[in-house]
């Protein structure tokens, strides 16, 4: 039995051109040689509309991904003129509304830790 899209597919085929070839004038199971192509018609006709579908999903995944492009390349160049905007520039409630941090905001990322290099608690004091 055909457990996949593709070996129904092939079956689909390989009974209709059996039937068409030894026995076209006879019916099985109470169907014609033409209701069963009318059937496997169907059938095909659904998975040529899948591929198309398939084809159009990527065709629409490439454009994406060359306007996601574009976009990110007009992104940076507008958010460095918004940089270099005497106006505006990285303290600007404009940059932060596009998602940066205010330049004000950023921590200087220095941290003084008591004791040792190594953090913890400090050295025991000699006696």
């Amino acid at each position: 039995m055909p457990t996949g899209p593709k070996e129904t597919e092939s079956k689909m085929k390989k009974m209709l051109n059996a039937w068409e070839e030894i026995a076209p004038e006879k019916s099985f199971a109470g169907t014609t040689l033409d209701q069963f192509r009318t059937i496997v018609t169907r059938a095909l006709t659904a998975r040529a509309r899948i591929a198309d579908l398939e084809t159009q999903m990527l065709q629409a995944i490439n454009e994406r991904e060359n306007a996601d492009e574009a976009f990110n390349t007009k992104a940076q160049q507008v958010v460095n003129g918004v940089l270099a905007d005497p106006t505006e520039g990285p303290d600007s409630a404009l940059y932060e509304g596009f998602g940066y941090t205010r330049k004000s905001e950023r921590k200087s990322g220095l941290t003084r830790k008591g004791g040792s290099s190594k953090g913890g608690a400090p050295p025991p004091a000699k006696p």
